[in-house]
């Protein structure tokens, strides 16, 4: 099974759940920016969690299959269409050879994701395929994908969840009716809630930056990308004192703030260590909520307690469970 890119949109790239274990040599992580969209996805067509998809950026891609082809489409809302009809979002979708898969515009989000059963056949990096674009590699040929790329799909087991999937979809009745829309990306009119712990070093803020923290309403800057979303606010935050400190290791979420005051949040493409004060850290299960703002969204966050993000994150990690074992129940063996 081949997929055709016709137009590469702003930004499409090979993702998967990321490089872990290597960050001690200086191997950045990389991986999906919404990593529940991207692991739903896979879901929904029997591949395990941690397959490579490709991670669409606002808009403008158009594929082409040129086999028959069991995908699904998660994350943002960008109108997706096969053949100029209305292409579901959150649920497994059977596509004829030959269908143009087309995302001409963002309705809501940023990055969407596309799973297709056995998963994209790429070579693994460092037991990843994930695209890491400043360095050059993983992914396809690690870049960005261009008009003219072909990726194949790895072959199905006829007796595995996707080859029972496969097995049940028939012409004219592509996709089911159920759907998976229980993590689909809200459509915010208003500033996203971000859940947020406080970070080493919070205690060197102001007392009136500290509280800036939680009463404004902070912007994501033009000048953010992967590697980390550059915020503004009312105005820039304040440490009670500036001086140096020494490089320490940094996390995906984790909120650094420079010299000029405005935060920094460090996301999937982060370096492995940094310099700068981490005044607060994201909750796990609040990081899809960066990964679908862009440019011009606004934020606020609320803090909330360590204990309380780890429970968070079970509960998620719970419902995640549930939707395996639903799907798996739909298509017994």
């Amino acid at each position: 099974m081949t997929l055709t890119i016709i137009k590469a949109g702003m930004q499409t790239t090979v993702q998967d759940c990321g490089r872990a274990g290597y960050q001690q040599y200086g191997v950045v992580v990389s991986g999906a920016m919404d990593g529940v969209a991207a692991r739903v996805g896979n879901m929904l067509v029997g591949n395990s969690q941690g397959e490579a998809v490709l991670e669409l950026t606002l808009s403008g891609t158009v594929l082409r299959a040129e086999d028959r082809l069991l995908l699904a489409v998660c994350g943002a809302d960008m109108a997706p269409t096969a053949n100029g009809r209305e292409l579901p979002l959150w649920r497994p979708v059977l596509v004829e050879q030959g269908t143009v898969i087309a995302f001409p515009v963002v309705r809501s989000g940023c990055r969407a994701y596309i799973a297709i059963a056995g998963g994209f056949d790429l070579p693994e990096i460092m037991d990843s395929r994930s695209t890491y674009l400043r360095g050059g590699f993983g992914g396809f040929e690690g870049r960005a994908l261009k008009a003219g790329d072909r990726l194949q799909a790895k072959p199905v087991n006829p007796d595995s969840l996707s080859g029972r999937m496969l097995r049940s979809f028939q012409y004219g009745s592509r996709f089911p009716q159920w759907h998976a829309t229980h993590f689909a990306v809200a459509d915010r009119g208003v500033a996203a809630v971000v859940r947020v712990m406080a970070g080493a070093h919070f205690d060197r803020l102001t007392g009136r930056s500290k509280e800036q923290l939680f009463q404004s309403v902070f912007r994501i800057h033009v000048n953010s990308d992967r590697m980390g979303y550059r915020l503004t606010g009312e105005a820039p935050l304040e440490l009670q004192h500036q001086e140096e400190l020494l490089s320490e290791a940094v996390a995906n979420g984790t909120i650094q703030l420079p010299a000029d005051g405005n935060p920094i949040v460090l996301l999937a493409d982060r370096q492995t260590t940094g310099g700068y004060p981490r005044i607060a850290q994201v909750s796990t299960v609040d990081l899809p909520v960066f990964a679908q703002l862009k440019p011009g969204d606004s934020v606020r966050f609320v803090r909330i307690s360590y204990e309380e993000a780890e429970k968070r994150l079970i509960e998620s990690e719970q419902d995640m469970s549930v939707l395996q074992s639903a799907i798996a129940l739909k298509f017994p063996g």
